[in-house]
């Protein structure tokens, strides 16, 4: 298990922000997309517990991830996170379906991941939702500041959005 540290910024100019990314030395590691199915649970509120059960699907690479009630600091939040990697889609989902999982949402997203310093940045266009940066600590060290400073140095407002990706759009469907 580990712990994440990140925060969610609304962005109005991605194109800005890419070339803000470079200006400051990031190093892209990747632009994939990444579709992400999100679970309800058959014996329990997830939601109600803030806690998420997710399947990833990105370039051929398959993630099962639970997702631990947040912690906030600062407009950043922080919790535990369990990923396991899977090789089968079809497996996984019949599993979870076996066991009364339900699915909720998919959240589609075209991705890029760019390597700053101590932390990873990633530059999300979300299907419905608009566009994003998000910024978690690569290293626990770097803490809620130094985020504030890469947030900064990009030339984007600390205005965190507290809501996950699945939250604004079930919103968005009531």
């Amino acid at each position: 298990m580990r712990e994440e540290l990140e925060v969610k910024l609304r962005v109005e100019d991605p194109e800005r922000v890419s070339e803000a990314i470079s200006k400051i030395g990031g190093q892209l590691i990747a632009s994939v997309v990444e579709e992400d199915t999100y679970f309800a649970h058959p014996c329990r509120d997830l939601a109600s517990t803030d806690e998420a059960l997710r399947l990833r699907s990105s370039d051929g690479v398959l993630e099962l991830t639970y997702k631990g009630p947040r912690a906030s600091a600062e407009g950043a939040k922080s919790r535990p996170e369990v990923t396991l990697r899977l090789q089968d889609a079809g497996s996984a989902l019949e599993l979870l379906d076996r066991l009364g999982f339900r699915r909720v949402a998919l959240v589609r997203k075209r991705r890029s991941y760019y390597r700053v310093g101590a932390a990873i940045v990633t530059l999300d266009d979300v299907d419905g939702l608009g566009t994003f940066v998000e910024l978690e600590a690569a290293d626990a060290a770097i803490g809620v500041q130094g985020l504030r400073e890469i947030a900064r140095e990009l030339g984007i407002d600390w205005k965190p959005v507290e809501k996950t990706y699945l939250e604004m759009l079930l919103s968005d469907r009531k």
